[in-house]
């Protein structure tokens, strides 16, 4: 499975059950069997071009709004996006010192 097709059909799945349709009713709305839509939101098949344009009409998304998956990192991808900033800004003291007070403030 290609990671596109993991953190795309977790997309889908998310934007639907944080809009309280089960994934029979959604199947019902699309016109797909639950086996293939849950075969979409487990990343095993990516969504044709004509479902994917379904898709983001029934959550009332663009259908560019459905690769938005910035805010669907896992914690571990989180981590490693942190850690490779700090990587970057290691050697300017400023911008640590900006960073941990952010950081403390948060804690």
């Amino acid at each position: 499975m290609t990671n596109l097709k993991i953190k795309l059909g977790k997309r889908i799945q998310s934007l639907r059950k944080s809009q309280g349709i089960t994934q029979e009713n959604f199947s019902e709305i699309l016109g797909l069997d639950i086996s293939s839509l849950s075969k979409i939101e487990t990343g095993r098949n990516y969504p044709s071009p004509e479902n994917l344009e379904k898709i983001a009409a029934a959550l009332n998304v663009e259908e560019k709004d459905l690769y938005n998956f910035q805010d669907f990192f896992t914690n571990q991808e989180y981590l490693e996006k942190i850690l490779k900033n700090i990587k970057i800004i290691e050697t300017d003291q400023n911008k640590l010192r900006f960073l941990y007070k952010i950081t403390n403030d948060l804690l």
